[in-house]
């Protein structure tokens, strides 16, 4: 399943948070689909794979809670909503035990470019949210943060064997030009073709 991006922000009252001055419509059609997705994939062990909004509406299936606006509420210096004429917005540091560093370890086009396996890989990523993962969901972990604010930046089950990656960035903008976006995407295909 793969969850996308969004100009809709998730319904605040779904985490018990109240609604911010700067918080978007929600998408109540839009959020019903995702959640039976979700219940559907979960059940199934069906590989998910989540894309900014995605991200935050997987977190919060999964009781996780979100930060509202990252540039009131966390007054970061960044400029996570730098938008589709930045390829290149930040930084994210990725915990190198983590699945999403394994990903970047194990593929051909990456592996020679992220170095040593102990230590934290950095890659450079868009980005166009002004929300954020604040506490991670049930059965999720943080995978990757934004160094300079410590935005949390993606999000990766913890079951063994069930595939489950939530990335703030948007990896299918810099398909074309990024091994380590072709990465995620060769690593979500590989593990719905091994679905039983």
């Amino acid at each position: 399943m793969l969850l996308p991006g969004s100009a809709a922000d998730v319904d605040p009252q779904k985490y018990g948070a109240s609604r911010h001055a700067k918080t978007a419509d929600a998408d109540p059609l839009r959020d019903v689909a995702d959640e039976l997705l979700l219940q559907d994939a979960h059940n199934l062990r069906k590989p998910i794979l989540a894309i900014c909004y995605g991200l935050q509406a997987l977190n919060v299936w999964r009781t996780g809670t979100l930060v509202q606006d990252i540039g009131s509420e966390l007054h970061s210096k960044i400029n996570h909503e730098a938008g589709r004429a930045v390829a290149r917005a930040h930084v994210v540091t990725i915990d190198p035990i983590s699945n999403l560093a394994s990903i970047l370890h194990a593929d051909s086009e990456t592996a020679t470019d992220v170095g040593n396996e102990l230590q934290p890989l950095e890659i450079a990523v868009n980005s166009s949210h002004h929300q954020s993962a604040a506490t991670a969901g049930d059965a999720l972990r943080v995978a990757a943060r934004c160094p300079q604010d410590g935005v949390i930046e993606a999000l990766e089950g913890t079951s063994p064997g069930h595939f489950v990656l939530a990335v703030q960035w948007h990896p299918e903008r810099t398909y074309d030009d990024d091994a380590a976006s072709r990465a995620l995407f060769k690593a979500f295909i590989s593990a719905a073709r091994n679905v039983s």
